[in-house]
């Protein structure tokens, strides 16, 4: 059995019972199956744009069964990058999907990823959330990312349970869908679970749910304790990576939570922490490098810190941003926070917060909260309100879009605008 012959597999269990709901529309697992089943024959590589729609689905299923390895396209790509990710490339034998990720000479790194471990991962997944058949999932995170496509679209395939597809997600639409659909399990990232129990304060709207899986982003003590309150069930964090297929490491439902970790290895997989902190996954015979800081615990619970790249150097300290993040988001009026290090002539790195508070809260009352509560090295000196931080396909903040050198120089005058990411 391999993902090629996954959605068959379910169809022939579960004909009947609804794939997808999507919009005003329903689609059984038997007539995806068709749709899959319809298309052309593809070459051996498929380039394939996957927009949140149940033709996104046909298409990469039906590809794999004829044999063709899928090249998941995010359709907000520019014409640039649709040509960077393809060009003609050998796979591997079992290769079924390539995907990319940002490459440090800026071209993009293709990552082939096997049948197996595609199907093993979503398997995974959902035997260690407590996913069940009956379930009904929410899928708003890319399709064309790992944790829409492992997470949402195959694990939903897996179990022959529900996913309601969503084009783009929006807190206050969301809550209609959540309420309309019945979802059971929210799949989501931290940025959509602070946007929903925003929503709801503001609408006095609170759909409950069974389950909340979150991802792809470090995710606020104090989000999570405010999502579970409004939306009642436990938020189970996991930590994957574009590597792996999917989940590295996953709080598993029913085991002990510990609160600030990101739970313990998945099947198959191993972590280590390499001399300088990086976490290290082992998977068939190899380590990688995932770039990210972090502990493991006595118990195997793996505690991320922070990534590799973004910790900050300040006067001879070491500053975690994400540390800096946890005590910004307990202030009430902090929606979301960013920490980063901008040149300084002296001290090398200062650390500076952007921060989106709700309306009539203080910037400085923000920076003074933040003080109280890490070491004097670590708070920011200049927290800069903005209306909105920039945010990736997945929800995760874009450190890369916000410009150091700009910020150092606009933070040195008075009133710092609003916009701090996108100078005109």
């Amino acid at each position: 059995m391999t993902l090629a012959t996954l959605l068959g597999e379910t169809a022939a269990r579960v004909p009947h019972r609804v794939a997808l709901a999507f919009e005003s529309s329903r689609v059984t697992y038997a007539e995806l199956d068709a749709m899959a089943e319809s298309g052309e024959p593809p070459g051996r590589i498929v380039p394939l744009a996957m927009p949140n729609v149940p033709e996104s689905i046909a298409r990469y299923h039906g590809a794999l069964r004829r044999g063709a390895v899928v090249v998941p396209l995010n359709p907000l790509l520019s014409p640039v990058e649709v040509e960077q990710r393809s060009r003609p490339f050998d796979p591997a034998p079992d290769t079924a999907v390539a995907l990319f990720t940002s490459g440090t000479t800026g071209e993009p790194k293709r990552i082939e990823l096997s049948h197996r471990l595609l199907r093993r991962n979503a398997e995974y997944l959902a035997g260690g959330l407590g996913v069940t058949k009956d379930d009904v999932l929410w899928g708003s995170a890319p399709l064309s990312h790992v944790f829409g496509m492992t997470g949402c679209m195959n694990m939903a395939i897996v179990l022959g349970a529900t996913l309601v597809l969503v084009r783009r997600f929006d807190a206050r639409d969301a809550l209609d869908t959540i309420e309309r659909e019945g979802v059971t399990v929210f799949m989501g990232v931290p940025a959509m679970l602070a946007a929903l129990v925003a929503a709801a304060l503001e609408t006095g709207r609170r759909p409950k749910l069974r389950l909340t899986h979150c991802g792809g982003a470090p995710l606020p003590l104090q989000t999570m304790h405010a999502f579970e309150e409004t939306f009642g069930g436990p938020v189970l964090e996991g930590y994957g990576m574009t590597e792996v297929g999917g989940v590295v490491a996953l709080q598993h439902a029913g085991a002990a939570r510990k609160p600030g970790s990101v739970g313990t290895a998945a099947a198959g997989q191993e972590l280590r922490i390499a001399e300088d902190g990086e976490v290290l996954v082992g998977l068939e015979g190899r380590w990688i490098a995932t770039g990210d800081v972090g502990r493991l615990d006595e118990d195997g619970y793996l505690f991320l810190l922070d990534r590799k790249k973004d910790v900050i150097l300040r006067g001879g300290y070491t500053v975690y941003p994400r540390e800096v993040e946890e005590a910004l988001h307990l202030h009430p009026a902090v929606r979301e926070a960013v920490v980063l290090g901008v040149p300084h002539a002296t001290l090398g790195e200062e650390v500076v917060a952007l921060v989106v508070l709700d309306d009539g809260a203080d910037a400085d009352a923000v920076k003074t909260h933040a003080r109280e509560r890490v070491a004097a090295y670590k708070y920011p000196r200049i927290v800069v309100e903005v209306d909105e931080l920039p945010h990736g396909a997945t929800g995760k903040i874009q450190r890369s879009a916000i410009d150091r050198a700009w910020l150092a120089k606009l933070v040195a005058e008075v009133g710092a605008p609003r916009s701090a990411w996108r100078p005109d």
